[in-house]
C-alpha cells in the first residue's frame, strides 16, 4: 500500500509495533509454560528421590521413575532450544526498538506535507525488520489483532474527547453509561495508598448539567 503522507506512516508503524508486541507476548507465554513444566517435573523427581531414600524403596518402579522424569526434563529443554525462544524474542525486541525510533521520528514530522526522504528510508528499514522478526504464517493473525486493538482505542478516544467537548460547552448529558470500575488504585503500587474500591457510576437523570469542572 502506498503511503501518501506522514500520518499514513505513523498509523502503519503503530500497527506493526503492536503486532510485534503481541508476537513477543505469545513467545514469552510459550516459553514460560515450558519452564513451569520443567520446574514442576524437577520438583517431582527430587521429591521422589527423597522418598525413595527415606523409605528405602528399591523396587523397579521407584528405580526407573527418576530416570524417566529426568529424561522428560532433558527432552523439554531440548525442545525449547530447538524452538529458539530467546533468539526469536531478542529479534522481536530489536525490531520493536527500530520501529519505535522511526515512529518517534515520524511524529516529529507529522505536520510535513511531503514525506522526508530519510524518514521513508527508515520506514522501509522498519518494514524489513518487522517482516524478518515474525514468521509470515504468524504475521497475519498478529496484524489483525493489532488493527482491531487500534480501532477500539481510536473509538474510545473519540468518545472521551466528545464528552470533554460537551462538558466544556455546558451541554446537558441525559445519561452516563459506564461499566463498573474495579480496583481503581492499588495500595501496593500507588503513592496515594488509596484502598481498592468497586465504584459504580449511576446514571445522571435527564436535564442535569455538569458544573464546576
Amino acid at each position: 500500500m502506498i503511503r501518501e503522507n506522514v500520518r499514513d506512516i505513523i498509523n502503519s508503524l503503530r500497527a506493526r509495533r503492536d503486532a510485534l508486541g503481541y508476537a513477543h507476548e505469545k513467545l514469552k507465554q510459550d516459553s514460560d509454560s515450558y519452564n513451569k513444566v520443567i520446574i514442576l517435573v524437577s520438583l517431582g523427581a527430587g521429591m521422589l528421590e527423597s522418598v525413595k531414600m527415606r523409605l528405602e524403596l528399591n523396587t523397579a518402579v521407584f528405580a526407573l521413575a527418576p530416570i524417566l522424569l529426568n529424561s522428560g526434563i532433558a527432552g523439554i529443554s531440548a525442545l525449547m532450544k530447538f524452538r529458539s525462544y530467546p533468539t526469536r524474542m531478542e529479534s522481536i525486541t530489536q525490531a520493536s526498538s527500530l520501529l519505535n525510533a522511526t515512529l518517534q521520528k515520524a511524529r516529529n514530522h507529522a505536520n510535513d506535507e511531503v514525506i522526508p526522504e530519510d524518514l521513508m528510508n527508515d520506514y522501509n528499514a522498519s518494514l524489513l525488520a518487522c517482516e524478518t522478526a515474525i514468521y509470515p504464517s504468524e504475521r497475519k493473525s498478529f496484524m489483525i489483532q493489532s488493527h482491531k486493538n487500534l480501532i477500539m482505542i481510536l473509538k474510545e478516544e473519540k468518545k472521551y474527547y466528545d464528552a470533554i467537548a460537551n462538558a466544556n460547552d455546558d451541554i446537558s448529558i441525559s445519561s452516563i453509561s459506564t461499566d463498573i470500575i474495579e480496583n481503581i488504585l492499588d495500595t501496593t503500587t500507588h503513592p496515594l495508598k488509596t484502598t481498592n474500591k468497586k465504584i459504580e457510576l449511576e446514571s445522571v437523570e435527564e436535564g442535569n448539567e455538569i458544573d464546576d469542572l
